[in-house]
């Protein structure tokens, strides 16, 4: 599988398809939904490609979310080959990523199916919060994932089960050092809003460390 050469764009275009993507049962199409098309047309940017995006129906309402489907019987194999294998919602484990490319590969997770979050926590005075988080159907993926964050950085976050995922989670000192690992070149992709949010927040704290100086 020498024609699929790992770099940055690669990478990320991989953690996309860990998180939102599916490999179908005929062992030639992929596909990658989401309600961002922004997050498409990355995708398309990462592998130097135009598919088309369509929409198509979601199996619990009405809606119809961007979609991109494509057959690639090499591609497909070298996805495999890697980790990942059809209906992987909750059966996903270890992937082979390289660890120069790592961090590319965890930004596109995060665009797929992460979220951050902050807020004002009232029970200390001037104390901002925030978090990181990966989601994921598959427990032992997770595991993977904070012990590959650990093996690179050494930090680790702590695993949650919800109704129908778990979550990673990695609190604030941990998920500063992963944010830098994730955006170290100005020029890597992105989903613009995740970004926008994460950044607002950093932002937040360092005027908050300014107020604070006599």
């Amino acid at each position: 599988m020498s024609e699929f050469k790992w770099s940055n764009n690669l990478a990320y275009a991989v953690g996309l398809l860990a998180t939102d993507g599916c490999l179908s049962k005929d062992g030639r199409h992929i596909d990658l939904t989401s309600k961002d098309i922004e997050q498409l047309e990355n995708f398309n940017r990462c592998l130097n490609k135009k598919y088309t995006i369509c929409f198509k129906s979601s199996g619990f309402s009405n809606k119809k979310y961007p979609r991109i489907q494509f057959g690639d019987v090499k591609f497909y194999r070298w996805l495999e080959n890697i980790g990942l294998h059809p209906n992987k919602s909750k059966t996903i484990g270890s992937l082979e990523i390289p660890d120069e490319y790592f961090f590319d590969f965890l930004r596109g997770s995060h665009d797929g199916d992460g979220c951050f979050y902050s807020y004002w926590d009232p029970r200390w005075k001037s104390s901002f919060m925030f978090y990181l988080q990966f989601t994921s159907g598959s427990k032992k993926h997770l595991i993977w994932l904070n012990n590959k964050i650990f093996d690179l950085i050494n930090v680790q976050g702590k695993i949650r089960k919800s109704t129908r995922s778990h979550q990673l989670i990695f609190a604030k000192k941990s998920s500063k050092l992963i944010i830098k690992k994730m955006f170290c070149s100005d020029d890597c992709v992105y989903l613009s809003r995740k970004k926008k949010k994460i950044f607002k927040a950093l932002n937040a704290e360092v005027a908050k460390l300014a107020h604070a100086l006599p």
